[in-house]
């Protein structure tokens, strides 16, 4: 199993797998800031999402190209 982690498609399972986690942690971060999740309307909203942006990010796992949450008001 750790030799497969360390051959080339094993980085890039990896990496994926941490692009993944990211995106997740971010984007549930997000539905509590604004009080709604993404396309969903609540009364107690206090925000909502435009969509996201991509950027890079080196990690241990490699480059990996993560999808930011965006805010109409404000920023993430």
């Amino acid at each position: 199993m750790r030799k497969d982690l360390n051959s080339p498609a094993g980085s890039d399972l990896l990496g994926e797998m941490v692009k993944m986690a990211a995106e997740l942690l971010m984007d549930a971060e997000v539905d509590v800031v604004s009080n709604a999740g993404d396309g969903e309307r609540t009364e107690a909203q206090v925000n909502s999402w435009n969509g996201h942006r991509d950027r890079r990010r080196d990690t241990r796992a490699g480059t990996i190209t993560l999808a930011i949450p965006k805010l109409k008001k404000g920023s993430y």
